[in-house]
């Protein structure tokens, strides 16, 4: 079998895979979904399709951060909007936490966690936007 050469179906093969990613992770959440209604939430976090979800939703986020940055219209400063991410990151992360502490049962030191992660977590994607900026700068 030879390697498709043709543009068009090329374009053609990659709206297919897409289609089918489409209509796979509808089945997914259809499975999780009747899950969570017959089982609860545990019950839903328990079934391995859950993982598969979750694994191939963040892959597909990361993937697609690439595509966006790679086809920007307007040239930006990558350090700037690095900074400014950076900055709102930590804002959103001290808002949390000072919400989590306000909560009845828990402490100061459940909020400083809980905003200590949301902020590394949120870390991750901003380091990896901004290397691909400065990549293709």
């Amino acid at each position: 079998m030879k390697k498709i050469k043709d543009e068009r179906l090329a374009l053609k093969n990659l709206n297919n895979i897409r289609i089918a990613y489409i209509i796979q992770t509808i089945g997914i959440l259809g499975i999780l979904g009747y899950d969570f209604v017959t089982k609860g939430i545990d019950g839903m976090t328990e079934n391995p399709l859950w993982f598969v979800f979750i694994l191939t939703t963040i892959i597909s986020a990361y993937l697609s951060m690439s595509i966006s940055i790679d086809y920007e219209a307007s040239e930006k400063s990558p350090k700037k909007s690095f900074i400014n991410s950076l900055v709102v990151l930590l804002l959103i992360s001290i808002v949390v936490g000072i919400l989590v502490v306000l909560t009845d049962g828990f402490s100061t030191v459940n909020g400083i966690m809980i905003g200590a992660i949301l902020f590394i977590c949120g870390l991750f994607p901003i380091i990896y936007i901004y290397y691909l900026r400065r990549r293709d700068k």
